[in-house]
Protein backbone atom coordinates (compact mmCIF):
# COMPACT_ATOMS: atom_id res chain seq x y z
CA UNK A 1 0.00 0.00 0.00
CA UNK A 2 1.59 3.44 -0.85
CA UNK A 3 0.74 6.29 1.43
CA UNK A 4 -2.09 8.31 0.97
CA UNK A 5 -0.99 11.07 -1.52
CA UNK A 6 -4.12 12.54 -3.06
CA UNK A 7 -5.76 14.32 0.58
CA UNK A 8 -4.44 14.97 3.85
CA UNK A 9 -8.15 14.70 5.25
CA UNK A 10 -8.31 11.04 3.52
CA UNK A 11 -9.50 8.23 6.23
CA UNK A 12 -6.86 6.37 7.53
CA UNK A 13 -7.31 2.59 9.14
CA UNK A 14 -5.35 1.19 11.58
CA UNK A 15 -4.69 -1.73 13.60
CA UNK A 16 -2.70 -1.11 16.84
CA UNK A 17 -2.08 -4.19 18.82
CA UNK A 18 -5.91 -5.92 17.77
CA UNK A 19 -7.40 -2.09 18.13
CA UNK A 20 -9.26 -0.11 15.53
CA UNK A 21 -8.22 3.40 14.70
CA UNK A 22 -9.85 5.58 12.22
CA UNK A 23 -8.25 9.07 11.64
CA UNK A 24 -6.42 10.99 8.77
CA UNK A 25 -3.03 11.58 7.29
CA UNK A 26 -3.13 15.31 8.44
CA UNK A 27 -3.20 14.41 11.87
CA UNK A 28 -0.68 11.73 11.16
CA UNK A 29 1.96 14.17 10.04
CA UNK A 30 1.05 18.04 11.01
CA UNK A 31 1.88 18.10 14.80
CA UNK A 32 4.86 16.34 14.43
CA UNK A 33 6.28 16.09 10.86
CA UNK A 34 9.57 14.10 12.24
CA UNK A 35 8.12 11.43 13.61
CA UNK A 36 8.05 7.76 12.16
CA UNK A 37 4.39 7.95 11.76
CA UNK A 38 4.69 11.25 9.28
CA UNK A 39 7.51 9.52 7.66
CA UNK A 40 5.04 6.37 7.42
CA UNK A 41 2.18 8.13 5.53
CA UNK A 42 4.36 10.63 3.83
CA UNK A 43 3.98 8.66 0.73
CA UNK A 44 7.44 8.06 0.39
CA UNK A 45 6.89 4.34 2.08
CA UNK A 46 5.07 1.54 0.70
CA UNK A 47 2.70 0.40 3.77
CA UNK A 48 1.44 -3.22 3.95
CA UNK A 49 -2.41 -3.46 3.93
CA UNK A 50 -5.32 -5.33 4.57
CA UNK A 51 -6.50 -6.93 1.71
CA UNK A 52 -10.34 -6.29 1.92
CA UNK A 53 -10.30 -3.94 4.83
CA UNK A 54 -7.59 -1.32 3.88
CA UNK A 55 -5.96 -1.59 7.26
CA UNK A 56 -2.46 -0.77 7.91
CA UNK A 57 -1.47 -3.13 11.10
CA UNK A 58 1.23 -1.47 13.68
CA UNK A 59 2.26 -4.21 16.39
CA UNK A 60 2.53 -1.79 19.24
CA UNK A 61 0.03 -1.05 22.75
CA UNK A 62 -3.16 -0.33 21.39
CA UNK A 63 -4.69 0.79 24.90
CA UNK A 64 -2.44 4.62 24.83
CA UNK A 65 -2.70 4.79 20.84
CA UNK A 66 -5.79 6.74 21.77
CA UNK A 67 -3.29 9.17 23.97
CA UNK A 68 -0.95 9.38 20.76
CA UNK A 69 -3.91 10.51 18.46
CA UNK A 70 -5.19 12.88 21.01
CA UNK A 71 -1.76 14.47 21.33
CA UNK A 72 -1.69 14.67 17.80
CA UNK A 73 -4.89 16.27 16.55
CA UNK A 74 -5.13 18.68 19.77
CA UNK A 75 -1.79 18.40 21.56
CA UNK A 76 -3.34 16.52 24.64
CA UNK A 77 -1.65 15.23 27.88
CA UNK A 78 -3.75 12.79 29.90
CA UNK A 79 -4.16 12.67 33.77
CA UNK A 80 -2.04 9.67 34.43
CA UNK A 81 -0.70 7.40 37.02
CA UNK A 82 3.35 7.65 36.66
CA UNK A 83 2.95 3.69 35.50
CA UNK A 84 0.82 4.79 32.81
CA UNK A 85 2.88 7.99 32.00
CA UNK A 86 6.19 5.52 31.47
CA UNK A 87 4.05 3.24 29.56
CA UNK A 88 2.98 6.46 27.29
CA UNK A 89 6.18 7.47 26.90
CA UNK A 90 7.66 3.89 25.85
CA UNK A 91 5.03 4.71 22.85
CA UNK A 92 5.88 8.25 22.22
CA UNK A 93 9.65 7.09 21.90
CA UNK A 94 8.74 4.23 19.88
CA UNK A 95 6.76 6.56 17.09
CA UNK A 96 9.31 9.04 17.79
CA UNK A 97 6.90 11.57 18.82
CA UNK A 98 9.79 14.36 20.37
CA UNK A 99 6.75 16.56 21.52
CA UNK A 100 5.18 14.20 23.32
CA UNK A 101 8.32 12.80 24.85
CA UNK A 102 9.02 16.41 26.28
CA UNK A 103 5.51 16.89 27.44
CA UNK A 104 5.83 13.50 29.09
CA UNK A 105 9.03 13.82 30.87
CA UNK A 106 7.96 17.29 32.02
CA UNK A 107 4.90 15.76 34.14
CA UNK A 108 7.28 13.31 35.46
CA UNK A 109 9.59 15.85 36.80
CA UNK A 110 12.81 14.53 34.68
CA UNK A 111 15.18 17.99 33.12
CA UNK A 112 16.68 18.41 30.03
CA UNK A 113 20.41 18.04 29.82
CA UNK A 114 22.95 20.54 29.75
CA UNK A 115 25.86 18.87 27.65
CA UNK A 116 28.80 20.94 28.97
CA UNK A 117 29.82 18.95 31.64
CA UNK A 118 29.01 15.36 32.66
CA UNK A 119 26.92 13.99 35.36
CA UNK A 120 29.06 10.93 36.01
CA UNK A 121 31.92 9.70 36.04
CA UNK A 122 33.49 6.50 34.41
CA UNK A 123 33.38 4.88 37.84
CA UNK A 124 29.94 6.06 38.50
CA UNK A 125 29.11 4.15 34.71
CA UNK A 126 30.60 0.70 35.43
CA UNK A 127 29.27 0.93 39.26
CA UNK A 128 25.98 1.10 37.02
CA UNK A 129 26.34 -1.58 34.56
CA UNK A 130 26.70 -3.78 36.76
CA UNK A 131 22.91 -3.70 37.59
CA UNK A 132 20.76 -6.24 35.56
CA UNK A 133 19.45 -3.50 33.50
CA UNK A 134 20.73 0.11 32.68
CA UNK A 135 19.27 2.94 31.42
CA UNK A 136 21.55 6.34 31.11
CA UNK A 137 18.12 7.78 29.58
CA UNK A 138 18.40 12.26 29.66
CA UNK A 139 21.59 11.85 31.58
CA UNK A 140 25.26 13.54 30.36
CA UNK A 141 28.23 11.74 29.63
CA UNK A 142 29.83 13.94 27.67
CA UNK A 143 33.73 13.43 27.17
CA UNK A 144 33.50 10.81 29.31
CA UNK A 145 36.25 7.71 28.77
CA UNK A 146 33.94 5.10 28.65
CA UNK A 147 36.45 3.06 25.97
CA UNK A 148 36.71 -0.99 26.06
CA UNK A 149 33.33 -0.85 28.69
CA UNK A 150 30.72 -4.00 27.97
CA UNK A 151 27.70 -1.32 27.71
CA UNK A 152 25.29 -3.92 25.77
CA UNK A 153 21.85 -3.30 25.60
CA UNK A 154 21.89 0.03 27.47
CA UNK A 155 19.82 2.54 26.82
CA UNK A 156 21.03 6.31 26.39
CA UNK A 157 18.14 7.71 24.79
CA UNK A 158 18.03 11.02 24.89
CA UNK A 159 21.38 11.13 26.66
CA UNK A 160 24.06 13.53 25.41
CA UNK A 161 27.36 12.20 24.71
CA UNK A 162 29.35 14.70 22.48
CA UNK A 163 32.98 13.88 22.74
CA UNK A 164 32.53 10.56 24.47
CA UNK A 165 35.01 8.10 23.88
CA UNK A 166 33.78 4.47 23.35
CA UNK A 167 36.73 2.80 21.33
CA UNK A 168 36.41 -0.99 21.40
CA UNK A 169 33.46 -0.75 23.64
CA UNK A 170 30.95 -3.90 23.64
CA UNK A 171 27.45 -1.26 22.28
CA UNK A 172 25.67 -4.62 20.97
CA UNK A 173 21.87 -3.72 20.71
CA UNK A 174 22.32 -0.30 22.82
CA UNK A 175 19.80 2.68 22.35
CA UNK A 176 21.21 6.43 21.45
CA UNK A 177 18.24 8.65 20.36
CA UNK A 178 21.09 11.40 21.28
CA UNK A 179 23.20 13.88 20.56
CA UNK A 180 26.76 12.08 20.12
CA UNK A 181 28.39 14.50 17.75
CA UNK A 182 32.29 14.60 18.06
CA UNK A 183 32.03 11.31 19.75
CA UNK A 184 34.35 7.91 19.01
CA UNK A 185 33.50 4.47 18.38
CA UNK A 186 36.39 3.28 16.57
CA UNK A 187 36.78 -0.73 16.67
CA UNK A 188 33.20 -0.84 18.86
CA UNK A 189 30.69 -3.53 18.69
CA UNK A 190 27.24 -1.30 17.64
CA UNK A 191 25.47 -4.40 15.93
CA UNK A 192 22.02 -4.09 15.90
CA UNK A 193 22.04 -0.60 17.67
CA UNK A 194 19.38 1.94 17.36
CA UNK A 195 20.96 5.41 16.18
CA UNK A 196 17.20 6.89 14.42
CA UNK A 197 17.60 10.43 14.21
CA UNK A 198 20.50 10.56 16.23
CA UNK A 199 22.85 13.33 15.88
CA UNK A 200 26.70 11.96 14.88
CA UNK A 201 28.18 14.45 12.94
CA UNK A 202 31.71 14.29 13.05
CA UNK A 203 31.70 11.27 14.70
CA UNK A 204 34.55 8.47 14.28
CA UNK A 205 33.07 5.04 13.29
CA UNK A 206 36.42 3.41 11.94
CA UNK A 207 36.43 -0.27 12.08
CA UNK A 208 33.29 -0.98 14.35
CA UNK A 209 30.56 -3.48 13.84
CA UNK A 210 27.76 -2.13 12.69
CA UNK A 211 25.96 -5.31 11.51
CA UNK A 212 21.98 -4.95 11.07
CA UNK A 213 22.09 -1.40 13.15
CA UNK A 214 19.30 1.46 12.54
CA UNK A 215 20.56 4.22 11.80
CA UNK A 216 17.80 5.86 9.58
CA UNK A 217 17.38 9.52 9.21
CA UNK A 218 20.60 10.10 11.40
CA UNK A 219 23.02 13.28 11.07
CA UNK A 220 25.77 11.50 9.94
CA UNK A 221 27.70 14.48 8.13
CA UNK A 222 31.37 14.36 7.99
CA UNK A 223 31.61 11.06 9.80
CA UNK A 224 34.28 8.45 9.63
CA UNK A 225 33.20 5.14 8.46
CA UNK A 226 37.09 3.61 7.27
CA UNK A 227 36.47 -0.24 6.91
CA UNK A 228 33.38 -0.37 8.76
CA UNK A 229 31.16 -3.46 8.71
CA UNK A 230 27.66 -1.96 8.35
CA UNK A 231 26.27 -5.13 6.11
CA UNK A 232 22.44 -4.94 6.27
CA UNK A 233 22.52 -1.36 8.08
CA UNK A 234 19.67 0.49 8.04
CA UNK A 235 20.67 3.75 6.62
CA UNK A 236 17.30 5.12 4.74
CA UNK A 237 17.16 9.02 4.93
CA UNK A 238 20.77 9.75 7.02
CA UNK A 239 22.22 12.13 5.73
CA UNK A 240 26.00 11.12 5.22
CA UNK A 241 27.59 14.66 3.48
CA UNK A 242 31.10 14.20 3.42
CA UNK A 243 31.15 11.29 5.08
CA UNK A 244 33.99 8.82 4.63
CA UNK A 245 33.33 5.24 4.08
CA UNK A 246 36.24 4.14 2.01
CA UNK A 247 36.65 0.41 1.80
CA UNK A 248 33.24 -0.03 4.15
CA UNK A 249 31.10 -3.35 3.95
CA UNK A 250 27.72 -1.93 2.93
CA UNK A 251 26.61 -5.05 1.74
CA UNK A 252 23.02 -5.60 2.13
CA UNK A 253 22.55 -2.10 3.22
CA UNK A 254 19.46 0.55 2.51
CA UNK A 255 20.59 3.70 1.74
CA UNK A 256 17.32 4.40 0.20
CA UNK A 257 16.94 8.77 -0.26
CA UNK A 258 19.83 9.07 2.08
CA UNK A 259 21.94 12.25 1.68
CA UNK A 260 25.51 11.16 -0.20
CA UNK A 261 26.70 14.30 -1.22
CA UNK A 262 31.08 14.66 -1.26
CA UNK A 263 30.64 10.99 0.33
CA UNK A 264 33.65 8.79 0.22
CA UNK A 265 32.65 5.21 -0.88
CA UNK A 266 35.79 4.76 -3.02
CA UNK A 267 36.40 0.63 -2.41
CA UNK A 268 33.22 -0.27 -0.56
CA UNK A 269 31.18 -2.98 -0.97
CA UNK A 270 27.99 -2.17 -1.85
CA UNK A 271 26.64 -5.06 -3.40
CA UNK A 272 23.21 -5.81 -2.83
CA UNK A 273 22.75 -2.76 -1.66
CA UNK A 274 19.43 -0.59 -1.92
CA UNK A 275 19.99 2.82 -3.12
CA UNK A 276 17.24 3.58 -4.63
CA UNK A 277 15.97 7.31 -5.18
CA UNK A 278 19.94 8.87 -3.86
CA UNK A 279 21.79 11.35 -5.70
CA UNK A 280 25.14 9.61 -7.04
CA UNK A 281 26.66 12.26 -9.01
CA UNK A 282 28.93 14.10 -6.51
CA UNK A 283 29.72 10.64 -4.88
CA UNK A 284 33.58 8.92 -5.05
CA UNK A 285 32.92 5.36 -6.14
CA UNK A 286 36.12 4.46 -7.21
CA UNK A 287 36.55 0.69 -6.87
CA UNK A 288 33.10 0.48 -5.53
CA UNK A 289 31.66 -3.08 -6.20
CA UNK A 290 27.78 -2.59 -6.82
CA UNK A 291 26.64 -5.83 -7.83
CA UNK A 292 23.17 -6.72 -7.56
CA UNK A 293 22.52 -2.83 -6.13
CA UNK A 294 18.89 -1.45 -6.50
CA UNK A 295 20.02 1.48 -8.59
CA UNK A 296 15.93 2.53 -9.57
CA UNK A 297 15.47 6.11 -9.55
CA UNK A 298 19.16 7.02 -8.89
CA UNK A 299 21.07 9.76 -10.47
CA UNK A 300 24.14 8.86 -11.62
Amino acid sequence: MQSPESSSSSPVLLNIGGKKYTTTVETLTQREPDSMLAAMFSGRHTLPQHPTTGTVFVDRDGKHFRHVLNWLRDGAIPVMSESEYQQLLREAEYYQLLGLVDCINERLGWKKVDCSEAELTRQDVIKCIQAQKVRFRGVNLSGLDLSKLDLSEVDFSYACIKNTDFSCANLYKAKFGVEASSSSFKNANLRECEFVGANLQESILDGANLRSANLQDAWLTRCSFIETDLHSAHLQTANLTSANLQGANLEAANLKGAKLSGTNLQGANLQRAYLREVDLRDTQLTGAKLGGANLLGAIR
